[in-house]
């Protein structure tokens, strides 16, 4: 049987996959790629996924995790927090 406990509703969180944030943190990802000189094929290879995760990700349909993320960062030698400030150009004040 269900239960009687009542949960507040605090705030509405959205998917981000459509966000422009999402959208500028992607777009900052492929050009730090694209600065190193590495194709999708070579990250993937470096991420040890396969290509189609690369380009599924560039392209928006996929989004990425935390973890993820970091390893992504990782492998492009790139500060995970310059991204943030990508995302929320107020965290650079």
């Amino acid at each position: 049987m269900g239960t009687n406990i009542i949960v507040p509703k605090i705030g509405t969180m959205y998917k981000s996959l459509h966000s422009q944030e999402h959208a500028r943190l992607i777009e900052w990802l492929k050009q730090q790629r694209q600065q190193k000189g590495l194709s999708m094929r070579d990250l993937a290879i470096r991420l040890d996924v396969p290509h189609s995760f690369i380009g599924k990700i560039e392209q928006g349909e996929r989004r990425l995790d935390v973890v993820e993320y970091l390893q992504y960062c990782d492998i492009l030698d790139v500060s995970p927090f310059d991204g943030l400030k990508v995302i929320n150009p107020e965290l650079s004040k």
